[in-house]
């Protein structure tokens, strides 16, 4: 599979981050809890997803070569008046212009730490463009309202997701991933309205030394099919598995085995 092109990512976190800062201005209450991420409340997610922003525009743009404190990011926690949704949003455009400008003067393939697999700009446009997509699926769904994505982003989301929980069960630092293993078992992901040549299917295998992945249509223990967002969002835990739209063939147990283990470590 061909993940998108760096200034792909570079325009789609503009576009999330400026359909981010529109909810905020509509007038969705700030002090919502986030049934997502119940230990926040939206604005509270406004001002990590932000601060993330920021840190990650820091690191490219100084070109680091190891972890930066987040107390050492300039803005990073975000206007000091709480509730204030003007201030919030202006806050999180300037957070997005920021890392933007960051990885379009590095290109992709400048050197900069990061924790993952990669070590270059292009980790942290792709890192960044799930971060802001999901979080603002976060947003969208405490207020209420429809959330869908494009699909290429989609699709990429789910690449990315297989690929860090393959990492960090490969490294050993995240014990609940390292339990995804066990010959003989199979979770298909089936989008039913991918657009014309896109492959939007998945076979995630387990083996005894952990799992793999590829795209494509093979029969499985478990398969889990509906919209490609819809789809991306119950993989990431957004959405309930039995959600509207959503369908779960064979051994649900393995799938729910699945999301109760995966994640970044």
């Amino acid at each position: 599979m061909t993940s998108p092109a760096h200034e792909r990512y570079c325009d789609e976190i503009t576009h999330q981050v400026q359909q981010l800062r529109d909810l905020v201005a509509s007038g969705t209450d700030l002090s919502a809890t986030v049934p997502t991420c119940p230990d926040w409340s939206l604005e509270d997610l406004v001002r990590h997803t932000g601060g993330a922003l920021r840190w990650a525009g820091l690191l490219v743009r100084t070109r680091a070569q190891e972890d930066v404190p987040d107390e050492q990011v300039p803005g990073v926690a975000g206007p000091d008046a709480r509730s204030d949704a003007g201030a919030l949003g202006a806050w999180l455009a300037e957070s997005g212009d920021t890392v933007v400008g960051a990885l379009r003067e590095a290109g992709p393939d400048a050197k900069v730490w990061s924790w993952g697999p990669r070590h270059d700009a292009g980790f942290w446009a792709r890192r960044m463009t799930h971060e802001v997509t999901v979080h603002r699926a976060d947003a969208v769904l405490t207020a209420g309202r429809p959330y869908r994505v494009a699909p290429d982003v989609a699709a990429d989301a789910i690449d990315e997701w297989l690929e860090i929980v393959r990492f960090v069960q490969r490294t050993g630092t995240d014990p609940e991933a390292g339990e995804l293993r066990g010959s003989g078992r199979s979770i298909h992901l089936h989008a039913t309205d991918a657009a014309p040549g896109l492959n939007a299917e998945w076979l995630i295998e387990f083996g005894e030394d952990g799992f793999t992945w590829r795209r494509g249509h093979e029969k499985a223990t478990v398969a889990l099919r509906g919209p490609l967002t819809d789809v991306l969002l119950a993989f990431y835990r957004r959405l309930p598995l039995d959600a509207l739209g959503l369908e779960v063939l064979g051994e649900r147990e393995l799938l729910e085995f699945w999301l109760e283990r995966a994640s970044f470590g």
